[in-house]
């Protein structure tokens, strides 16, 4: 299903290990970028379902997309909710990056898992050797998993760094 909030966890988690050197926002953005070619085929019922943008070749491209627009949105997004309390609220090019491209491959990987019509290594290959190397409902665990770990994880460090 386009726009699974499962991919999130994986990128709590990320999150809670880099801290100010990732950027969540910008990883949830991408999340929603690569899975815009699924829904439209859901809606228009032409195409194939998980293509092109669910190869590692469109992830680049698509994270390139999911970069330069997600910093502004983000930024936006960071002094609209105050979570910055600062006039000018910028995220560094190297952390969009970082956290785009981080999104865009997990995403692929995450689904070449869970769905046996994605071809990741397009055009090289048409075949997709990760399909079912573990069941869906344990990726689904361990996607539900890493992000309250690394919900727990984030959060004390940001405690521990406040009283220190």
């Amino acid at each position: 299903m386009p726009f699974t909030p499962i991919h999130m966890g994986p990128g709590i988690f990320i999150k809670a290990l880099l801290q100010g050197s990732f950027s969540l926002m910008v990883f949830g953005w991408t999340q929603i970028i690569m899975d815009i070619q699924p829904l439209v085929v859901l809606i228009t019922g032409d195409g194939h379902l998980h293509g092109f943008s669910h190869t590692y070749i469109g992830a680049i491209l698509l994270a390139i997309l999911s970069a330069v627009t997600g910093k502004y949105l983000s930024q936006l997004g960071l002094w609209v909710l105050r979570l910055r309390p600062s006039a000018t609220i910028s995220i560094s090019w190297s952390v969009v990056f970082l956290s785009s491209f981080i999104g865009s491959f997990s995403h692929v990987f995450l689904d070449s898992i869970m769905h046996s019509d994605v071809q990741p290594f397009f055009p090289a290959t048409l075949s997709n050797p990760m399909w079912q190397i573990i069941s869906v409902s344990l990726l689904h665990k361990l996607c539900l998993y890493s992000g309250l770990v690394g919900a727990a994880i984030y959060y004390f460090i940001r405690w521990r760094n406040k009283n220190a």
